[in-house]
């Protein structure tokens, strides 16, 4: 098998298939296009997401953390928890398993959220270190859930900050002495300081409310999610390159690694669907956060338009950092 995410067909089919027992308190479990399942409690909600690193060496806490956070964050939820499970290869040193939990902990403080427990285990299972962690995080009943199937015909899709930045913070992490032979110090900073703004919790508690359906952009990259978004909505989208934004220097990496910045990951990125794009860039700006409008959704289809010609866009594969890391 190749390495990444599983196709799409195989992924909907294990789903279906398995389910467990049905719960009457479970709003809705995992499927392909949501990141997160909702349980109603007598007092509220309950959030849940999960998702492992398995494409980066360093800074493997960090992105972790934000992943499943950020997934928390486009439901409109608040984060209250974690859960953590560390696989560690028998290279690996003490030193690296509290490398990661200090990463961890130290980004759970910032945004009040608790470490309630997991997993540590040394295992010849794994040959480099693998970190998975489920995000749990509350909401009152009468407090509205963005779904990612709430994106409708018509709406705008903005994306936030810029493609590529976790992406670019890895290659330049894991590949710093290729990644040097283009970039300048500058730039390879620049790269760096991208894994500083993984974050996407601001703009999830801003649009919670004006959303029809926000999406972290992950593995897939913004292709990817555009994808999710278009499967668990039943609807398409139509979007367009040069609208698309990715800065200099990931484009540079990209280039140097034959990479596709539009299906390489990135965390720190919201895809969020609208159908008031000028109230929501205002609300954006008015919290510095930059927004972009790069489409909007469609009744059907998946295309991509690059200058005069429309490209159909089809169901991504794999996320093209793993490309790296292949034998």
């Amino acid at each position: 098998m190749n390495t990444g995410k599983l196709n799409w067909d195989v992924l909907k089919k294990l789903l279906h298939e398995n389910q467990g027992a049905i719960r009457k308190e479970v709003e809705k479990g995992g499927s392909v296009g949501e990141d997160c399942a909702v349980v109603s409690l007598e007092a509220g909600r309950l959030i849940l997401s999960t998702d492992p690193v398995t494409a980066a060496s360093e800074n493997i806490g960090q992105i972790a953390y934000h992943i499943n956070i950020n997934d928390i964050a486009t439901t409109g939820a608040k984060p209250l928890g974690i859960m953590v499970t560390i696989l560690a290869p028998p290279s690996a040193e003490i030193t690296d398993i509290e490398t990661v939990m200090r990463e961890i902990s130290s980004e759970a403080r910032k945004h009040q959220v608790m470490i309630l427990g997991g997993h540590t285990e040394v295992t010849d299972a794994v040959n480099r270190m693998v970190v998975s962690v489920t995000a749990l995080g509350t909401m009152s009943s009468s407090e509205k859930v963005t779904w990612t199937s709430g994106a409708k015909a018509g709406d705008k899709i903005l994306v936030t900050k810029t493609l590529g930045l976790e992406g670019s913070s890895i290659l330049v992490s894991d590949f710093k002495k290729q990644s040097l032979e283009i970039l300048s110090e500058e730039e390879y900073q620049e790269a760096r300081s991208y894994g500083h703004a993984l974050s996407v919790l601001p703009e999830g508690s801003l649009m919670g409310k004006a959303a029809s359906s926000m999406h972290d952009i992950t593995e897939g990259g913004v292709l990817g999610a555009l994808w999710e978004v278009k499967e668990a909505s039943g609807k398409g989208f139509r979007v367009f390159e040069e609208l698309l934004p990715v800065t200099e220097v990931t484009k540079k990496l990209c280039a140097h690694f034959s990479l596709d910045p539009l299906r390489l990951i990135s965390s720190g990125s919201m895809l969020i669907t609208v159908e008031d794009e000028k109230e929501a860039l205002m609300l954006l700006e008015q919290e510095g956060i930059k927004a972009t409008v790069i489409g909007e959704i469609t009744e059907e289809g998946a295309s991509l338009v690059s200058g005069s010609i429309e490209h159909q866009v089809e169901a991504p594969l794999r996320d093209e950092i793993y490309k790296m890391y292949d034998e």
